[in-house]
């Protein structure tokens, strides 16, 4: 987020915990399966190992899962894990403390890693981290961030820049696509098997003799729009169905008059069906130029 955003305040009022576990279940009752507290920094919230565990307590909820940028994981880690967490994303784009500093404004390197190696020692769920590779920024890292697989069970995520960061990034030339990450880590690594990963994990890899695996994940050069199958869900109450998307639907005003979960389902099922086949597209230009105007 550019420095200048950073006093930016949203005046509409926040999701609380009450209305957060609503709207899960009226997820849950769709068929929703899975839920993921992201953001933004979803562990500034003092009542996220509480959300959690909640979320998990609710009938159809299969997995619950958390994606942090690490800073604050002493506070909470062992209270998430209590909670019943089935999985950690940390994303962290650079094992470097000088450059790190210079990417995140904020001197907590040494805090990060150290949480990052008690997480790696505590969990019991998967561990990925994700990486937004940039050219010059911090592509010459790849090798540092494979040897962090070599004692290590956890998956190391190279992820392409998205379209709409906030400093416009991938207008600069510093945008790093799938095809060169991927040649840079076959390179790297002459013995990578390629192996089946998830959906968004287009290529997945194991390396011979290393505990954990490595991913690249498209985020530009492939669209995944035919197969999309997730809303996101503001701290504001907004529901947005495309990240391409500017509008959204307002669940506010069902969440403060207390209308039934029925209700809230019914816009959720709503919100799916104006899913573009082709996000991009249906953009056409008008799209946010920035994930921090959703949070993210």
């Amino acid at each position: 987020m550019r420095e200048e955003h950073e006093d930016h305040t949203i005046a509409a009022p926040e999701l609380s915990s009450q209305e957060i576990g609503k709207i899960i279940a009226a997820l849950a009752s769709a068929g929703v399966r899975k839920i993921r507290f992201t953001g933004g920094e979803p562990l500034l919230r003092k009542d996220i190992s509480s959300l959690v565990r909640d979320a998990k307590s609710i009938e159809g909820i299969k997995t619950v899962s958390l994606t942090t940028n690490g800073i604050l994981l002493d506070r909470h880690l062992d209270d998430l894990i209590d909670a019943g967490l089935d999985a950690i994303n940390l994303s962290l784009d650079t094992l470097d403390r000088e450059r790190y500093l210079s990417i995140t404004r904020r001197n907590e390197f040494d805090r990060v890693m150290t949480n990052l190696q008690t997480l790696l020692a505590k969990a019991e769920f998967p561990v990925k981290l994700n990486v937004v590779m940039m050219r010059g920024v911090n592509s010459d890292e790849i090798r540092d961030f494979i040897e962090l697989t070599k004692t290590n069970a956890l998956t190391v995520r190279f992820m392409e820049l998205q379209p709409f960061d906030d400093n416009q990034i991938w207008k600069t030339g510093k945008f790093m696509g799938i095809d060169r990450i991927t040649e840079q880590l076959r390179n790297l690594n002459p013995g990578v098997q390629e192996k089946q990963g998830e959906s968004t994990e287009h290529f997945s890899f194991s390396l011979p003799g290393h505990k954990g695996s490595v991913a690249v994940i498209p985020a530009y050069t492939r669209n995944f729009c035919s197969s999309c199958n997730r809303i996101r869900v503001t701290s504001h109450g907004k529901i947005i169905s495309c990240l391409y998307d500017r509008e959204g639907f307002d669940l506010m005003p069902l969440l403060r008059n207390n209308s039934e979960k029925k209700m809230l389902t019914e816009l959720f099922r709503l919100a799916a069906a104006h899913k573009p086949e082709d996000g991009k597209s249906a953009a056409e230009g008008q799209t946010r130029t920035s994930m921090s105007e959703i949070g993210g």
